[in-house]
């Protein structure tokens, strides 16, 4: 994975960033959610019921058609932490499936770091549930903790994202060596 999303509800402490965390997931349509949910697993939302785990028929059926990466992610969430169908929406519903964190600014780093270290990232799509303060408050108080363990650039060394990844500019298949366009205008 490159640039996998992150969606880190930030606190001063760790309560904080909970409270944060459940009062965004309050806010969800629990409708909206079901239906959401029912079409990235291919299944009818009426076998969804809020209060209950997943169906076991998801956890056993072929592949779906559709996102493998993100049907894969949603059940094994769901499996793993336990969640009915209600918990899995509100850890879904703010990420879109993303990596969805509550924490404190160096608890955030800390889940960074841990994965940037194993390889299991590149970088990160930072997506903060609630725009513009979730956005200020990781770059006041998480990317400083970053550059201070040295894994966030302090300047960038080109001008553009590719010169940034090292990556060389394609060659120009529309160069001069062929026939220029002719316009239709006029005939």
């Amino acid at each position: 994975m490159v640039l996998p999303g992150l969606v880190p509800a930030i606190g001063s402490t760790e309560a904080e960033a909970r409270a944060l965390e459940q009062e965004l997931e309050e806010l969800i349509i629990p409708e909206y959610g079901l239906a959401q949910l029912a079409k990235v697993l291919e299944l009818p939302a009426e076998r969804l019921e809020l209060d209950r785990g997943l169906p076991e028929e998801v956890f056993t059926r072929p592949p779906v058609e559709g996102a493998q990466s993100r049907f894969q992610l949603i059940t094994e969430l769901a499996r793993r932490d336990g969640l009915t169908v209600r918990q899995l929406i509100g850890r879904l519903g703010g990420g879109r499936g993303h990596r969805t964190f509550a924490g404190t600014p160096e608890q955030v780093a800390d889940t960074i770091v841990e994965w940037a270290e194993a390889g299991a990232a590149d970088g990160f799509n930072v997506m903060p549930p609630v725009l513009p303060s979730g956005l200020e408050v990781f770059t006041d108080h998480v990317i400083p903790i970053l550059r201070r363990r040295g894994v966030f650039r302090t300047e960038y060394s080109g001008r553009t994202l590719r010169e940034h990844y090292g990556i060389p500019r394609p060659q120009n298949v529309f160069g001069e060596s062929r026939d220029p366009v002719v316009s239709m205008a006029g005939n």
